[in-house]
């Protein structure tokens, strides 16, 4: 079987600098997602589902929560040849610097990946919200012949300008790429799309940063030293020299790479039916089994809410959120549309009773909380009034961070009684 054949490799990016301050103190595929889950399970689940069991996981920055995330995570046989292993940038007699693009990552850790006996390296990114059959797109490769493959997304007018798109012909093997082009460009960037597409006005394909390598192009292409980044200098210069297939997908996919994307596809989770489906058994997502109570709820009237295991909550009322493990809530309390990821530990009775805690973790009683990311272990006390939205400008105190109207409170953040934002 051909995904026996396949090593992936999980690009963890940069700094994450654009998912400040959820990137403060962790690495972006360790930022929380769903209440429960982290970023880098989607592509890993991802993989497992596709029976691709040989994962590395590329990162340099904050790695320490995301190494004790996998280390407690994924767990296989030991007579597997299955593993998850984060490789950290590190200094060798060859290389005396950080990774400088996805390319470079990829071309540092080389050594790494060419111990493994592999025909093809599935090179995935770790910020991505989307759920893929990876051996329909290995199929598609193997079968077209293609020494690269893209996975590739339509996407309309207004989208195109903000991607890297690419031109396929008929066969689906792609003849131009031009990276975040102009409006006025785009009629002669259409590419041939399925119906359903082209009635959503869904023209033009845009690369999701998924590619599939024939192992001995990669060893050849990463001899270069001066090819830092797959997106802007690999893929653009092999469309003409290789050839490259465009495997069009056109399921639910967005690229976490803003505070608002982040807040917004969390927040989708909430709908009816969300485009993102954490229900469907054929795509599970993975994550660390933590053996926590059940959920308690006293009082409260919720509306599209999603809350994760462990919680104890009394508020009044909580809409269009999202409530992360062992959250705890206060009486009279009002959440609306807010991300709440929870804690990492519970406090004891003995120390809540001895009255030792001024303020405890989670949000207090009589607060109202709307628009808002509240990271892990926050403390929010009684009467805090947060009203997140296009009123408030960008900003950044000790304690939160406001950015296009979302309020983030940091990791750890104690906000006293009677504060209002």
């Amino acid at each position: 079987m051909v995904n026996k054949k396949v090593l992936s490799i999980i690009l963890g990016g940069g700094q994450g600098s654009r998912l400040y301050p959820l990137t403060k103190d962790r690495s972006k595929p360790a930022v929380p997602i769903a209440g429960k889950y982290r970023l880098v399970d989607i592509p890993i689940s991802n993989c497992i589902n596709a029976d691709i069991k040989r994962m590395y996981v590329l990162t340099q920055f904050n790695s320490a929560s995301l190494n004790r995330h996998i280390k407690n995570t994924y767990h296989f046989s030991f007579f597997s040849t299955a593993f998850v292993d984060v490789l950290a940038a590190e200094q060798t007699p060859e290389n005396k610097t950080w990774f400088q693009g996805t390319a470079d990552a990829v071309r540092q850790s080389m050594h790494h990946f060419l111990r493994h006996d592999f025909e093809y390296a599935l090179i995935l990114s770790g910020d991505q919200l989307y759920q893929m059959d990876y051996r329909l797109m290995l199929q598609a490769h193997v079968k077209s012949k293609a020494k690269i493959s893209i996975a590739t997304i339509p996407v309309n007018a207004k989208d195109a300008t903000s991607f890297g798109i690419l031109k396929a012909n008929e066969k689906n093997i792609i003849t131009s790429f031009i990276e975040k082009p102009d409006t006025s460009l785009l009629p002669d960037w259409s590419s041939e799309v399925s119906d359903e597409m082209k009635k959503e006005h869904r023209h033009y394909l845009a690369s999701m940063g998924i590619y599939i390598f024939n192992r001995e192009l990669l060893v050849e292409l990463m001899k270069n030293p001066d090819t830092m980044d797959f997106g802007k200098e690999i893929i653009p210069q092999s469309i003409d020299k290789y050839r490259t297939y465009s495997y069009q997908y056109e399921g639910y996919w967005t690229d976490i790479g803003n505070i608002d994307s982040f807040f917004e596809a969390n927040i989708g989770l909430t709908d009816d039916i969300p485009n993102f489906d954490l229900y469907d058994l054929s795509k599970r997502i993975y994550t660390r089994a933590r053996m926590l109570p059940t959920t308690k709820i006293s009082g409260t009237t919720t509306v599209r809410t999603i809350i994760a295991e462990g919680c104890i909550i009394s508020a009044a009322k909580i809409e269009r959120s999202v409530i992360g493990v062992r959250s705890r809530i206060g009486k009279e309390s009002t959440v609306i549309r807010t991300y709440m990821m929870g804690s990492d530990y519970y406090e004891s009775l003995q120390e809540i009773e001895n009255q030792q805690i001024e303020i405890l973790m989670g949000i207090g009683e009589r607060c109202f909380i709307k628009n808002a990311i509240i990271d892990k272990n926050c403390r929010i006390g009684d009467d805090v009034r947060i009203n997140g939205g296009p009123h408030l400008d960008d900003t950044e105190t000790d304690t939160y961070f406001i950015k296009d109207g979302i309020v983030v409170l940091k990791k750890g953040a104690i906000i006293p009684k009677g504060f209002t934002i």
